[in-house]
């Protein structure tokens, strides 16, 4: 499986400057990268086919930059024929965005075609926030806060160039729009790889992290009526798995193009296993876990984000499916 990386975040937050540090590390990878728009740069390249949709570049590092404007599923299939037919050659794949696109419909398209699924494995979605400006970007832009809801990490830029009090302001308000999501911070794209690369952030036998207190509103000076926000769901006893499967069948169908992720352990009745379960937009599965310890206390935690989502019928809805 070629592991891919989706690198987001709105206009100007660095991300071609994070891509051109990661293609320049020594970490021995060959790198496909895809991008919406082209650079102006290329080095010591070699154009290996172009065509009215897209072109492929290969660059002195042995790194592929592709420009994608059509389909993305035909260039991951392009890109996958032609490594298997030893024309070229790379260990995985990070995907630019533009700065105006929510990453769902990139991250669904590793779900929803078969032969992509069986070569690709969707590693994260990585989304940077300009400390800078993405206070007002977060304020003025619905897919900014789409960026952030969707990201399993995310890499504030440019912190440097506020003050503390503005740089935690805006840490509190990503927290709080997306708790799951680790948070770091990066200086001209000089961000730590392991922070970036092969995090697993969509395998669903990954580690579920949500801390319930950054919900906390009294913990916050400062707050934002966001579009987009988080909630957690928790219950100490066990979901009926048939009647937990109808309804979020059923949410996923009335509020899918809201639900941005969602996701949990859950504590399913006549099961010695974890169920872990996670959704993007109207697509969710579960997969079993590893088994409870005797002494671990059994309980369901969910965290759900999304655009404008009813929180307190969801919530009601799932209590109706516990035992």
């Amino acid at each position: 499986m070629i592991p891919v990386t989706i690198l987001t975040g709105f206009l100007g937050a660095g991300k071609t400057t994070l891509l051109k540090r990661i293609l320049s590390e020594e970490h021995g990878e060959r790198i496909a990268v895809i991008e919406n728009e082209f650079g102006q740069e290329s080095i010591d390249n070699e154009l290996l086919f172009e065509d009215q949709q897209e072109r492929i570049i290969e660059m002195n590092n042995g790194c592929l930059c592709c420009t994608v404007r059509g389909d993305l599923v035909d260039m991951l299939g392009k890109l996958q024929s032609r490594r298997a037919e030893g024309e070229i050659q790379f260990d995985r794949v990070i995907i630019e965005t533009t700065g105006l696109a929510e990453p769902g419909p990139v991250a669904q398209t590793f779900f929803v075609d078969d032969a992509i699924a069986e070569h690709y494995l969707l590693d994260a979605i990585i989304t940077l926030v300009d400390a800078c400006h993405g206070q007002q970007q977060l304020d003025a832009n619905p897919e900014a806060q789409a960026q952030v809801g969707f990201a399993d990490r995310l890499l504030v830029s440019k912190s440097d160039l506020v003050t503390v009090e503005q740089r935690d302001d805006l840490v509190a308000r990503i927290r709080r729009m997306n708790p799951r999501a680790a948070i770091d911070f990066v200086h001209f794209g000089e961000a730590d790889l392991k922070t970036v690369l092969d995090i697993r952030g969509f395998n669903l036998n990954a580690v579920l992290e949500v801390d319930p207190d950054f919900l906390d509103a009294d913990r916050h000076d400062h707050h934002h009526a966001d579009d987009v926000a988080a909630f957690i769901f928790k219950a100490d006893r066990p979901f009926d798995a048939d009647r937990f499967e109808g309804f979020m069948g059923a949410v996923s169908q009335a509020y899918g193009p809201q639900l941005l992720r969602y996701k949990g352990v859950l504590w399913v009745k006549g099961s010695e296993h974890q169920m872990v379960f996670q959704g993007v937009h109207m697509l969710m599965g579960g997969d079993k876990g590893r088994l409870w310890s005797a002494d671990e206390k059994r309980e369901t935690k969910m965290v759900f984000i999304g655009r404008k989502l009813p929180r307190d019928t969801i919530i009601k809805g799932l209590n109706q499916c516990l035992v």
